[in-house]
């Protein structure tokens, strides 16, 4: 039987296999300054896996710990497990568990298929980019479909300004157990990992800002063009090695977090 232990086992799976899937972001973003490779979302990071030793089985385990921690992130958005306040704030914290859960539950989809072997995803190790245009192009063919383009440009900048708040204040580390203090260096680790967050949501905001100003979906974007875009600039390849580590050290906390977060799954209809 499923249960809410069960969920929240799956949860802490989700933490460590999302920890892994941004090390190999990471790792694509430091070849590519590095070596001149090819930069990947998360994605694409995770089609990456297929043709390694044991890859299927590591995408299948991928697979559910993604989907745990989508329905962790769900029910925290519906069921507000947290009793997060009901004001403006508190929704829109509890609409970011939504948006989170359902970003979790395409990464599950992306692994589950792939390792099933159902389909390859499409676009080299970054089929977030075209994904992102196809959805942005639909919302464009709305009615208002501007507008809530830049709805989406302005969740990403809040999304940008809560990241660079955690970097900043180190607060992340009130998710985790307190029963022994956090280390220093847990938090310095963290800090980095949520400023090179930060940093990508910053530059994904300003492509659908232009997506929406201009009404084109081609200038929107994923991850990957975002890092890509840092390559481009001045200096641009030290700026992408920076990134590029900033979130392979965010996947370490991940892992930190899939040990020592304070998690618990109250799913619907379970005691």
């Amino acid at each position: 039987m499923f249960t809410d232990r069960n969920a929240t086992w799956l949860a802490r799976l989700g933490f460590a296999a999302r920890g892994l899937v941004y090390l190999l972001v990471g790792w694509f973003a430091i070849d590519a300054a590095l070596r001149d490779g090819q930069t990947a979302d998360n994605q694409g990071a995770i089609a990456s896996l297929a043709d390694e030793q044991f890859g299927h089985i590591l995408l299948a385990v991928i697979a559910a710990g993604m989907l745990g921690y989508a329905v962790w992130r769900l029910t925290e958005g519906l069921a507000n497990p947290e009793r997060i306040a009901r004001d403006a704030k508190g929704n829109f914290k509890r609409l970011g568990h939504l948006v989170s859960g359902i970003a979790h539950v395409i990464l599950a989809w992306t692994a589950a298929r792939i390792a099933l072997d159902i389909g390859k995803t499409t676009g080299g190790t970054s089929p977030g980019d075209e994904s992102a245009r196809d959805w942005t192009a639909w919302l464009l063919a709305q009615p208002f479909g501007q507008i809530l383009v830049g709805i989406v440009a302005v969740g990403l900048i809040v999304a940008a300004g809560q990241q660079a708040h955690k970097a900043w204040t180190g607060g992340f580390a009130v998710d985790l157990r307190s029963d022994t203090p956090t280390p220093g260096y847990v938090c310095t680790i963290g800090r980095l990992g949520y400023g090179a967050r930060a940093l990508v949501f910053v530059i994904l905001a300003g492509f659908f800002t232009l997506a929406a100003w201009q009404a084109q979906a081609s200038e929107a974007g994923g991850m990957a063009a975002a890092l890509g875009m840092l390559q481009g600039q001045p200096g641009g390849q030290w700026l992408l090695a920076a990134t590029g580590i900033g979130l392979g050290l965010f996947g370490i906390y991940s892992f930190v977090e899939a040990r020592y977060r304070r998690i618990h799954v109250d799913l619907p209809g379970c005691d």
